[in-house]
């Protein structure tokens, strides 16, 4: 036979398929970068967005959120000064008394001295019927009629509209209080004060200036792009994270990333909350409202603020997760040691009914594992009304299925390992 020499090795597959098992890769860690900065930027815009729109474009949501202003001592206080004043500028009780009793006082001169004492009790009594109003049930079920209004006012106001509660007037954003003077001159005209029966009020002193906003074109403009996505841009978010998890080869660090991208995020909006507090705080300035600005403003963003710490909890808690799913010395000795005692209490109940789900559960451990995320998730999202004490009892429902789900592994590998029984068969060990 004849020596065929030495064969020569074809390097052309070797260099092309290295760039083809490359190339894939480096194609999923950039769609993993890419949905990352996106989510990030994308975080803080949308949870605003979002409150924005389950908050004024909800009626009820918008009255269960400013309700609880009606039992605010600064709110009551704000619009039983309005109020009072109002009244008492369009009554001067103390030109009144003169008048009627001129004709007394020039008999009796020192009559003249009961016109101020006269004046300061019925200025007292019209103060206190005023407050006594605002505590009362009444008022809480005007309180709730007019925000009704109010919000479907500024609804429209958004949207082009001055007609309703809230109007635009120049450069001011005010609320009508009218009904409540109204309500008020009609307890006092039931109580014998009847001299504020007919009395004029001018249209400026029935209203209290919320805002002063000359760049509302601008708002409303913005209003008119962000309010059809608000609804939309949270769920977009959502899904760029879950994207970057599922394409991520190195799962734990994409966790611990999202996590902190979470945290920032809630850091931002905590920044964004507090600058706005303060302007709208600046804008409401010497105003009668100026006192009561903070608790409205509080009050009104008390959803969004319940948004972001449960965004800075669950970023926390996500970097604790991926640190110890990932490959450290520490994590994998936790998982080691938690693993083994729920699979070794799954192993001494592998006899009977649990054994026999362990079998089922083993093998299909990876997406079960996946459905108790989401349902963690089901609850803490249940109702839109998210809060720091529902993450944690999210977690809590979410640990617990995951180790059931370990324990029934556990279980169904010792039922699988044990050697089946035959009939007639000698125990092992057992006495001869």
């Amino acid at each position: 036979m004849s020596d065929p020499g030495p064969t020569v090795p074809d390097p052309e597959p070797t260099a092309s398929a290295a760039p083809a098992a490359e190339r894939p890769s480096r194609g999923r860690s950039a769609a993993v970068v890419i949905c990352l900065l996106l989510a990030a930027l994308l975080t803080a815009p949308a949870g605003i967005a979002y409150w924005g729109h389950r908050t004024l474009n909800d009626t009820t949501r918008y009255v269960n959120t400013v309700g609880p202003l009606v039992d605010s001592p600064e709110v009551q206080n704000a619009i039983a000064t309005k109020v009072t004043d109002t009244i008492q500028q369009q009554v001067d009780i103390e030109a009144l008394l003169n008048d009627v009793f001129s004709g007394v006082i020039t008999d009796r001169p020192r009559l003249q001295r009961l016109v101020g004492p006269l004046a300061a009790a019925i200025n007292s009594l019209i103060d206190r019927q005023v407050r006594e109003f605002l505590a009362s049930d009444e008022f809480a079920d005007l309180w709730t009629a007019v925000n009704t209004r109010a919000q479907q006012s500024l609804q429209r106001l958004l949207n082009g509209d001055q007609s309703g509660a809230v109007q635009l007037q120049g450069d001011q954003v005010v609320l009508d209080v009218s009904e409540v003077i109204e309500r008020v001159k009609q307890r006092l005209v039931d109580r014998g004060l009847t001299i504020v029966q007919n009395i004029p009020i001018p249209n400026v002193d029935k209203q209290i200036v919320l805002l002063e906003a000359p760049q509302l074109k601008q708002i409303k403009n913005i209003y008119a792009f962000a309010n059809p996505v608000a609804q939309w841009l949270i769920v977009v978010v959502a899904g760029l994270y879950l994207a970057a998890l599922v394409l991520s080869r190195r799962r734990p660090r994409t966790t611990v990333i999202i996590g902190a991208v979470l945290a920032a995020n809630a850091l931002l909006v905590a920044l964004a909350i507090a600058v706005g507090r303060q302007l709208f705080s600046d804008a409401l300035a010497g105003t009668v409202f100026a006192p009561a600005s903070r608790v409205f403003y509080n009050t009104l963003l008390v959803y969004l603020d319940r948004g972001r710490q449960v965004m800075l909890w669950l970023g926390l808690i996500l970097i604790v997760v991926g640190w110890f799913a990932g490959a450290n010395r520490y994590g994998s000795a936790v998982r080691g040691t938690i693993r083994g005692g729920l699979e070794n209490i799954g192993g001494s109940l592998a006899d009977g009914p649990v054994g026999n789900a362990g079998r089922w559960v083993a093998p299909n451990a990876g997406w079960l594992r996946v459905v108790a995320g989401l349902v963690g998730a089901v609850v803490l999202l249940w109702g839109n009304n998210m809060s720091v004490s529902r993450l944690f009892w999210s977690l809590v429902l979410v640990v617990g299925l995951l180790a059931v789900v370990q324990v029934l592994v556990g279980a169904g590998r010792s039922a699988s390992q044990a050697p089946p029984m035959v009939p007639g068969q000698a125990v092992p060990g057992a006495a001869k």
